[in-house]
């Protein structure tokens, strides 16, 4: 069969439009589904704390510290609470405010609760907040056969009763926000008991389990209660753990701390700002189904499922 030039002209046409109508058909299909991506990464992984307020408790150095500037990087404001106001005011220095965050700070000792109790329900009667963060120093360590009663009572206070008064300071504002985050940094003592830390092992595994039953009572207001379980993480606190076992076991400090370090699989000792990672992903909207765990973040050294 012969064409002419207008049939060949004619059929190029053809072949022309419909190639043109597999392009427009690929773009309509590639931003159909760059829109699709957007929505489920928008939906399954929101990490966006603009228009929340962060309390977060120890907050001057270590995790505490690390875990405010993190939150502060995803959106948050930030209320730092700490005793010493001179490093409240330089911790309030480095947080990023690209998000036009308002942050402030609190000075309170959790030695005293009554005092803290008077200093949050104040707060709190003028400030709804979303996301808190429960961190404070451990209990020195010892054998808890040798701890005297007191000291049992000291870490109790401190750590248990304090939550509670922030708990129930708090929880009024994250119902009313329809929105609440409670992240306790506890041990992975809880898991295993650690050797040689007799009053903190037993104060921790009762923040625990009161965080535990929290977080069955409060999941029905959209609030989630979960804990952090640091291992070795280079902070003011491991430091004195370090030298404690060096000076038991007659070493030095370096020499006790490369000891520790052949006790977790990854190698190394931990940074702060690792922890405080997955305390910022269990603050965020992408967590809102985790509730009433424990999370080690210890390179794999604690010993149990």
């Amino acid at each position: 069969m012969r064409f002419s030039a207008i049939h060949l002209l004619r059929l190029k046409g053809l072949r022309m439009a419909i190639f043109f109508q597999f392009v427009d058909y690929l773009i309509r299909y590639c931003a159909k589904l760059t829109t699709n991506l957007e929505d489920c990464l928008l939906t399954n992984m929101n990490l966006d704390l603009k228009g929340k307020r962060a309390l977060v408790c120890g907050s001057t150095q270590g995790i505490g510290k690390a875990s405010a500037l993190e939150l502060a990087l995803l959106g948050a404001s930030i209320t730092l609470v700490a005793r010493n106001e001179d490093k409240l005011k330089g911790v309030i220095a480095e947080l990023a405010v690209e998000q036009m965050q308002r942050h402030e700070y609190l000075v309170a000792d959790f030695d005293v609760p009554e005092k803290l109790k008077n200093i949050i329900q104040g707060y709190a009667a003028k400030n709804n907040i979303h996301i808190l963060i429960n961190n404070t120093g451990g209990p020195p360590a010892g054998l808890a056969i040798d701890a005297a009663p007191e000291e049992f009572i000291k870490a109790f206070n401190s750590h248990l009763i304090n939550g509670q008064i922030l708990v129930q300071a708090l929880v009024p504002g994250m119902k009313q926000e329809k929105y609440g985050r409670i992240i306790n940094i506890i041990s992975t003592s809880v898991k295993i008991p650690i050797r040689g830390l007799g009053v903190s092992n037993t104060i921790r595994g009762a923040v625990a389990n009161w965080s535990k039953t929290l977080a069955t009572e409060l999941a029905p207001f959209g609030i989630t209660v979960n804990n952090v379980l640091p291992g070795t993480t280079m902070t003011g606190r491991l430091e004195a753990i370090i030298q404690n076992n060096a000076n038991k076991a007659g070493t030095t400090f370096e020499e006790a701390k490369k000891k520790m370090i052949e006790e977790v699989p990854a190698g190394r000792i931990s940074e702060a700002y690792e922890v405080a990672a997955a305390v910022a992903f269990l603050a965020s909207p992408a967590a809102s189904y985790i509730t009433g765990i424990n999370l080690p973040v210890d390179g794999g050294r604690t010993g149990s499922l």
